[in-house]
């Protein structure tokens, strides 16, 4: 193996620490814990487990959370109540909304409800319109990506300069992870479904995130020699050796990329962790905001 693992647990513990340590100097001051409201409708198993994940994170770090577990038949009107009432809230310092939402609601209405100084994970319109603009900062950034580019920088890959390809294009990862690498001055390519000779437009990156939901897509021949890789991807692959007839990979193949690439992080223990522990640093940022 040639590259060298990025370890995003190790990495992930060490943003929580210093988090825990930062709530711990506040409370002993006098100030308010920071508290996370998580809201969750509808019974989906994936987003029932993120948001126990979460709790259990606050909890950890010594912050309050709250959560909201709402019928999946609910309103539009009902459910943006209750965005309105814990916007209102002072003893609440982020809403998170767990995605997706029931196909009924209007997504893009909830999420611009949400007071920007309480926008933990990012995704109001006006902090991701703040990170597209040149001389702007917002207030938070979506997790996951701020998790990616934090990473980078741990490793001490150097991102000004850099051609970087990103692979997927969501509104949760794939776009906003362009826009903070060209705040970081890195030359860019968004690639997707209907690029044209992937595999050579990636053989040009120094840094690849790839983030597509395609299960081993990124082969080893892909890849640059030394480029940094940011593997976002989870995907079950069929593992008769496991109890649960499965295991974990991304949307690299390891095994090939890995004798290849300069860095790598590994699916699971990668990015993953790094997602929750930008959400704490994010909710402890969205106190020191309100009760400075």
């Amino acid at each position: 193996m040639t590259a060298q693992l990025i370890d995003g647990k190790l990495i992930a513990q060490q943003v929580r620490d210093e988090v825990a340590a930062n709530i711990a100097k506040r409370t002993a001051a006098g100030k308010s814990k920071p508290t996370l409201a998580a809201v969750l409708v509808g019974e989906r198993v994936d987003s029932a487990t993120y948001v126990r994940a979460k709790g259990k994170a606050c909890e950890e770090l010594g912050m309050g959370s709250v959560s909201r577990h709402l019928p999946a038949d609910i309103s539009q009107e009902d459910l943006e109540k209750v965005i309105k009432d814990l916007n209102a809230d002072k003893s609440v310092n982020g809403i998170l909304v767990q995605l997706p939402l029931p196909s009924h609601l209007d997504e893009e209405r909830v999420l611009q409800l949400i007071s920007i100084e309480k926008d933990v994970d990012g995704f109001s319109p006006l902090n991701i319109g703040r990170l597209a603009q040149k001389g702007r900062e917002p207030l938070f950034v979506p997790c996951t990506p701020f998790g990616c580019i934090y990473l980078l920088e741990q490793a001490g890959v150097k991102i000004e300069g850099a051609n970087a390809v990103v692979l997927g294009r969501s509104n949760i990862v794939g776009m906003p992870a362009a826009l903070l690498l060209i705040g970081k001055n890195a030359t860019v390519t968004v690639c997707h479904s209907r690029t044209k000779d992937l595999a050579n437009v990636i053989r040009q990156a120094d840094i690849i995130i790839a983030a597509i939901g395609k299960m081993e897509m990124v082969r080893g021949d892909w890849i640059k020699p030394g480029a940094a890789v940011i593997d976002v991807g989870i995907n079950s692959k069929p593992d008769a050796t496991k109890k649960s007839g499965y295991r974990l990979v991304g949307d690299v193949n390891f095994d090939e990329a890995k004798e290849v690439a300069g860095f790598i992080t590994p699916v699971p223990g990668g990015v993953g962790p790094m997602t929750i522990a930008m959400l704490m640093k994010n909710t402890l940022r969205a106190a020191e905001i309100q009760d400075p």
